[in-house]
């Protein structure tokens, strides 16, 4: 039987709703019809929609995103430090589970704004934090974000100089998503390896699509990277299971 995927980390992007320049960029669409064409060949049965910079704290889309995909889908949304409880509520109810701390792209609450945010969101409707950082500046972060109910780190944390930190974050546990392999300056099947033996239920897998501005966007052989490191009776918990229980999905 083929092994069920929770894309864990996939973004859409709807001209429909509004955009916001980043740096010089606007993205190219990449709706829901879009995602399910470009992974119609593979056996992915739920995930989370992600929101990027270009979003900023637009709602509609996710909302939007949400209700075209499904049950299985889950939101990580981007909310300023002052957004009242009931707008939280609204989304909980709408499928979204998470906050984003886009701390390399902007776009989101600063990080100022982390432990207070997090935990409000935590105490209030169970989400947890989500944070695309550069590992290298984890060391200046590391009690805070150790200290945190609940949070994960994208991309592997980017680059191999970092990946000590990302480690002790790990061991106390950190999730860590398996994606952007085409932007990250790391190995990933190393990397993959040794944040499985840290912690098997940290790592969490996910395509990146359409994966803007990356070096290459995904390619379904990264999938088979990660299989290639896990032993197979890991390999349900990385590409379902821990994703599915850190999202309660």
């Amino acid at each position: 039987m083929t092994q069920p995927i929770f894309d864990a980390h996939l973004h859409i992007i709807d001209p429909a709703y509004p955009l916001v320049e980043n740096d010089g960029y606007l993205p190219d669409p990449f709706t829901v019809d879009d995602y399910r064409a470009r992974t119609a060949a593979l056996p992915i049965a739920g995930g989370a929609v992600v929101s990027g910079s270009f979003q900023a704290f637009d709602q509609g889309y996710l909302v939007g995103a949400l209700r075209a995909l499904g049950p299985s889908f889950v939101g990580v949304t981007q909310i300023p430090a002052d957004t009242p409880d009931h707008e939280i509520v609204r989304l909980h109810e709408a499928g979204v589970r998470a906050v984003r701390f886009n701390v390399r792209r902007g776009g989101s609450a600063s990080l100022d704004d982390l432990e207070g945010l997090a935990r409000r969101v935590f105490d209030l409707a169970g989400w947890h934090c989500e944070l695309y950082i550069d590992a290298r500046a984890l060391p200046g972060l590391f009690r805070r974000i150790a200290a945190l109910p609940a949070v994960s780190i994208d991309h592997l944390g980017l680059h191999a100089d970092g990946l000590p930190t990302l480690l002790r974050l790990v061991e106390r546990g950190v999730k860590v998503k398996a994606t952007g392999f085409g932007r990250v300056e790391l190995d990933p099947a190393t990397t993959v390896r040794a944040i499985m033996d840290a912690d098997p239920t940290a790592l969490m897998l996910g395509t990146d699509l359409p994966s803007t501005r990356a070096r290459r966007p995904f390619e379904d052989a990264d999938l088979e990277i990660v299989r290639g490191v896990l032993e197979p009776d890991e390999i349900p918990a990385v590409f379902w299971g821990n994703a599915a229980a850190f999202y309660r999905a």
